[in-house]
Protein backbone atom coordinates (compact mmCIF):
# COMPACT_ATOMS: atom_id res chain seq x y z
CA UNK A 1 0.00 0.00 0.00
CA UNK A 2 1.13 3.39 -1.19
CA UNK A 3 0.46 6.77 -0.38
CA UNK A 4 0.24 9.12 -3.79
CA UNK A 5 0.22 12.92 -3.30
CA UNK A 6 -0.34 15.19 -6.83
CA UNK A 7 -0.48 18.76 -7.57
CA UNK A 8 -2.40 19.03 -10.58
CA UNK A 9 -2.51 22.07 -12.54
CA UNK A 10 -4.85 23.50 -15.10
CA UNK A 11 -8.65 24.27 -15.56
CA UNK A 12 -9.24 22.53 -12.34
CA UNK A 13 -11.19 24.66 -9.94
CA UNK A 14 -14.86 25.90 -10.07
CA UNK A 15 -15.14 23.05 -12.68
CA UNK A 16 -16.72 20.10 -10.74
CA UNK A 17 -12.76 18.36 -11.04
CA UNK A 18 -12.88 17.87 -7.09
CA UNK A 19 -16.33 15.87 -7.45
CA UNK A 20 -15.06 13.75 -10.36
CA UNK A 21 -11.39 13.11 -8.82
CA UNK A 22 -13.84 11.89 -5.40
CA UNK A 23 -15.67 9.74 -7.30
CA UNK A 24 -13.11 7.82 -9.05
CA UNK A 25 -11.01 7.25 -6.09
CA UNK A 26 -13.78 6.01 -3.58
CA UNK A 27 -14.47 3.44 -6.94
CA UNK A 28 -11.23 2.28 -6.51
CA UNK A 29 -11.58 2.33 -2.91
CA UNK A 30 -8.87 4.65 -1.39
CA UNK A 31 -8.11 6.78 1.26
CA UNK A 32 -7.48 10.30 1.29
CA UNK A 33 -8.59 14.13 0.08
CA UNK A 34 -8.97 16.44 -2.57
CA UNK A 35 -8.73 20.10 -1.98
CA UNK A 36 -8.16 23.64 -3.69
CA UNK A 37 -5.15 25.05 -2.94
CA UNK A 38 -4.50 29.13 -3.02
CA UNK A 39 -2.21 29.55 -6.35
CA UNK A 40 -4.99 27.77 -8.67
CA UNK A 41 -3.94 24.33 -8.57
CA UNK A 42 -5.51 20.98 -6.58
CA UNK A 43 -3.78 18.63 -3.88
CA UNK A 44 -4.78 15.01 -3.83
CA UNK A 45 -3.78 12.72 -1.10
CA UNK A 46 -4.88 9.26 -2.12
CA UNK A 47 -3.50 5.89 -0.31
CA UNK A 48 -4.47 2.04 -1.70
CA UNK A 49 -3.17 -0.50 -3.80
CA UNK A 50 0.37 0.71 -5.99
CA UNK A 51 -1.07 -0.65 -9.17
CA UNK A 52 -4.67 1.07 -8.54
CA UNK A 53 -2.70 4.72 -8.17
CA UNK A 54 -0.29 4.44 -11.18
CA UNK A 55 -3.89 3.46 -13.12
CA UNK A 56 -5.80 6.84 -10.67
CA UNK A 57 -2.75 9.17 -12.25
CA UNK A 58 -3.90 8.70 -15.70
CA UNK A 59 -7.71 8.74 -14.62
CA UNK A 60 -7.23 11.95 -13.00
CA UNK A 61 -5.72 13.79 -15.98
CA UNK A 62 -8.87 14.56 -17.26
CA UNK A 63 -9.50 17.21 -20.35
CA UNK A 64 -13.42 18.02 -21.74
CA UNK A 65 -15.63 20.66 -22.05
CA UNK A 66 -15.16 21.95 -18.65
CA UNK A 67 -11.99 20.06 -16.82
CA UNK A 68 -8.75 20.90 -18.37
CA UNK A 69 -5.89 19.12 -16.70
CA UNK A 70 -2.39 21.12 -17.91
CA UNK A 71 0.41 19.10 -15.93
CA UNK A 72 0.34 16.87 -12.37
CA UNK A 73 3.23 16.67 -10.02
CA UNK A 74 3.35 13.72 -7.98
CA UNK A 75 5.45 11.40 -5.33
CA UNK A 76 4.99 8.82 -3.70
CA UNK A 77 5.42 7.90 0.03
CA UNK A 78 4.49 5.36 2.60
CA UNK A 79 0.97 4.68 3.74
CA UNK A 80 0.18 6.57 6.43
CA UNK A 81 -3.36 5.58 7.60
CA UNK A 82 -4.47 8.59 9.07
CA UNK A 83 -7.70 9.04 7.29
CA UNK A 84 -10.72 6.21 7.25
CA UNK A 85 -12.22 7.33 3.75
CA UNK A 86 -11.64 9.35 0.44
CA UNK A 87 -13.53 12.90 0.86
CA UNK A 88 -13.31 16.35 -0.59
CA UNK A 89 -11.87 19.42 1.71
CA UNK A 90 -14.21 22.28 1.39
CA UNK A 91 -14.04 25.69 2.41
CA UNK A 92 -16.11 27.84 4.51
CA UNK A 93 -19.19 29.22 2.56
CA UNK A 94 -18.35 26.69 -0.67
CA UNK A 95 -21.25 25.53 -2.15
CA UNK A 96 -19.54 22.28 -2.57
CA UNK A 97 -22.03 19.84 -3.74
CA UNK A 98 -24.61 22.38 -5.49
CA UNK A 99 -21.38 23.64 -7.64
CA UNK A 100 -20.41 20.16 -9.12
CA UNK A 101 -24.11 19.11 -9.53
CA UNK A 102 -24.58 22.49 -11.73
CA UNK A 103 -21.41 21.40 -13.30
CA UNK A 104 -22.37 18.34 -14.92
CA UNK A 105 -25.64 19.69 -15.67
CA UNK A 106 -24.03 22.08 -17.57
CA UNK A 107 -21.86 19.30 -19.06
CA UNK A 108 -24.70 17.58 -20.10
CA UNK A 109 -26.23 20.84 -22.04
CA UNK A 110 -23.34 21.47 -23.96
CA UNK A 111 -23.43 18.10 -25.07
CA UNK A 112 -27.39 18.25 -26.06
CA UNK A 113 -26.61 21.40 -27.67
CA UNK A 114 -23.78 20.36 -29.88
CA UNK A 115 -25.82 17.62 -30.81
CA UNK A 116 -28.74 19.86 -31.93
CA UNK A 117 -26.63 22.12 -34.01
CA UNK A 118 -25.09 18.89 -35.50
CA UNK A 119 -28.47 17.90 -35.86
CA UNK A 120 -29.67 21.25 -37.68
CA UNK A 121 -26.98 21.48 -40.10
CA UNK A 122 -27.24 18.57 -41.39
CA UNK A 123 -31.51 18.82 -41.98
CA UNK A 124 -30.30 22.45 -43.68
CA UNK A 125 -28.05 21.08 -45.95
CA UNK A 126 -31.08 18.39 -46.88
CA UNK A 127 -33.05 21.15 -47.38
CA UNK A 128 -30.31 23.00 -49.37
CA UNK A 129 -29.69 19.98 -51.86
CA UNK A 130 -33.46 19.28 -52.29
CA UNK A 131 -34.21 23.23 -52.87
CA UNK A 132 -31.29 22.38 -55.35
CA UNK A 133 -32.72 19.41 -57.22
CA UNK A 134 -36.25 21.04 -57.04
CA UNK A 135 -34.94 24.45 -58.87
CA UNK A 136 -32.99 22.13 -61.39
CA UNK A 137 -35.86 19.99 -62.09
CA UNK A 138 -37.93 23.07 -62.66
CA UNK A 139 -35.44 24.33 -64.81
CA UNK A 140 -35.64 21.33 -67.01
CA UNK A 141 -38.88 20.93 -67.11
CA UNK A 142 -39.14 24.77 -68.63
CA UNK A 143 -36.17 24.54 -71.21
CA UNK A 144 -37.98 21.45 -72.45
CA UNK A 145 -41.66 22.80 -72.89
CA UNK A 146 -40.07 26.32 -74.59
CA UNK A 147 -38.17 23.44 -77.13
CA UNK A 148 -41.19 22.19 -78.10
CA UNK A 149 -42.59 25.80 -78.41
CA UNK A 150 -40.44 26.49 -80.60
CA UNK A 151 -40.69 23.48 -82.47
CA UNK A 152 -44.49 23.49 -83.02
CA UNK A 153 -43.83 27.36 -83.97
CA UNK A 154 -41.96 26.54 -86.70
CA UNK A 155 -43.87 23.73 -87.61
CA UNK A 156 -47.28 25.60 -87.83
CA UNK A 157 -46.54 29.30 -88.89
CA UNK A 158 -50.47 29.45 -89.65
CA UNK A 159 -51.09 29.16 -86.29
CA UNK A 160 -48.49 31.16 -84.46
CA UNK A 161 -50.46 33.41 -82.94
CA UNK A 162 -52.57 31.12 -81.05
CA UNK A 163 -48.83 29.51 -79.90
CA UNK A 164 -47.52 32.86 -78.74
CA UNK A 165 -50.47 32.84 -76.57
CA UNK A 166 -50.04 29.31 -75.52
CA UNK A 167 -46.51 29.88 -74.45
CA UNK A 168 -47.36 33.30 -72.64
CA UNK A 169 -49.92 31.55 -70.33
CA UNK A 170 -47.44 28.44 -69.98
CA UNK A 171 -44.93 31.45 -68.26
CA UNK A 172 -47.35 33.22 -66.02
CA UNK A 173 -48.08 29.44 -65.02
CA UNK A 174 -44.99 28.34 -64.24
CA UNK A 175 -43.59 32.08 -62.65
CA UNK A 176 -46.92 31.92 -61.22
CA UNK A 177 -46.14 28.71 -59.88
CA UNK A 178 -42.42 29.44 -59.12
CA UNK A 179 -43.60 32.51 -57.11
CA UNK A 180 -45.39 30.37 -55.02
CA UNK A 181 -42.97 27.87 -54.74
CA UNK A 182 -40.42 30.66 -53.44
CA UNK A 183 -43.04 32.50 -51.13
CA UNK A 184 -43.67 29.38 -49.28
CA UNK A 185 -39.43 28.90 -49.14
CA UNK A 186 -39.26 32.08 -47.72
CA UNK A 187 -42.10 31.37 -45.09
CA UNK A 188 -40.21 28.40 -43.93
CA UNK A 189 -36.86 29.56 -43.43
CA UNK A 190 -38.13 32.62 -41.91
CA UNK A 191 -39.84 30.45 -39.24
CA UNK A 192 -37.03 28.23 -38.81
CA UNK A 193 -34.77 31.69 -38.13
CA UNK A 194 -37.34 32.98 -35.51
CA UNK A 195 -37.32 29.16 -34.00
CA UNK A 196 -33.48 29.23 -33.85
CA UNK A 197 -33.40 32.40 -32.55
CA UNK A 198 -35.78 32.27 -29.86
CA UNK A 199 -33.94 29.17 -29.17
CA UNK A 200 -30.59 31.24 -28.93
CA UNK A 201 -29.06 28.65 -31.29
CA UNK A 202 -28.76 32.01 -33.77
Amino acid sequence: MKRLTAYVSGNVQHSGYRARVTDIARMLGFKGTVENLDDGRVKIIAEGDEDKLRWFEEAICIKNSLINVSSIEKEYSSQRGDVNRFYKLVEKGETDSRLDTAADHLKSLIVAVNRMNDNLSSKIDQMNDNLSSKIDQMNNNLSSKMDVMIDLQKDALSGQEILIEEVRQSREEIKGRLDQRFDKLESEVAEMRGALKSKGII
